[in-house]
């Protein structure tokens, strides 16, 4: 069992479960699922090649590397101070 101290993301203040002083934020990204767009430029698109072209690109990425590009979700905590302006502008454009 982890017994270190919760921890706001954005500012280090320790966080204290059951207080009611702080936020759970759920980031959930992915990859565009639409399906790719086919170049009438190649009249006689050869899939093989396309794949062996996708292998290489691939095989200089860990799987780990390659799933992060597929796919990834990831948990934070935020004090309320620091909440209240990320929640506005969360990009923090």
């Amino acid at each position: 069992m982890d017994h270190s101290p919760l921890l706001c993301h954005r500012c280090g203040t320790e966080l204290h479960p059951g207080s009611g002083d702080f936020y759970v934020v759920r980031i959930e990204a992915f990859a565009d699922p639409s399906p790719p767009v086919i170049e009438e430029a190649d009249p006689d698109p050869d899939p093989r090649r396309e794949l062996d072209r996708l292998a290489e690109q691939l095989s200089t990425l860990s799987p780990q590397e390659a799933m992060d590009q597929v796919y990834r979700r990831l948990t934070i905590y935020l004090c309320v101070a620091c909440y209240r302006p990320w929640i506005e502008n969360p990009a923090g454009a």
